[in-house]
């Protein structure tokens, strides 16, 4: 069964530079994000992370399926030892000085529906904070 993507929308008080910066420079995006050690902003790159939920830490195993600069960045999002594969966009818009980030995450139905932390509601929560919060707090102090 096909669910709708999790689409989220955000205005930041940053120019599209300033965004694109913060989700293509690792040493940005370890302090709103994840820490992902080695990132280039390239297609075909492959990358991973841990992320953690309660007292659960998850492999993240990403590859860069889509790239304009200052406009939009898709990768892959699966987890290590667990079916599914999902497809994250970050799309920018510049607004009056501001950036409207759009988020969509599609696929979230390819994963084990017997694991919380793989249902559309965690990952809209945390999508949610993560964009809505760390990334614009970081914005807002950088």
């Amino acid at each position: 069964m096909k669910t709708e993507p999790l689409v989220l929308e955000r205005i930041l008080n940053a120019p599209v530079a300033s965004v694109w910066d913060a989700l293509t420079n690792n040493a940005k995006m370890k302090k709103w994000y994840f820490d992902i050690e080695d990132f280039k902003p390239e297609i075909g790159f492959e990358f991973q992370f841990y992320g953690s939920k309660d007292d659960k830490r998850y492999l993240h195993l990403c590859k860069i399926t889509e790239l304009l600069p200052e406009k939009k960045l898709t990768y892959t999002w699966k987890y290590e030892n667990f079916p599914g594969e999902s497809a994250l966009t970050f799309e920018l818009f510049e607004e009056a000085g501001k950036t409207r980030l759009k988020l969509t995450h599609t696929g979230l139905e390819t994963f084990a529906t017997d694991n919380p932390d793989f249902a559309p509601s965690s990952f809209y929560a945390g999508w949610t904070f993560i964009i809505g919060t760390s990334l614009k707090n970081y914005l807002e102090e950088n």
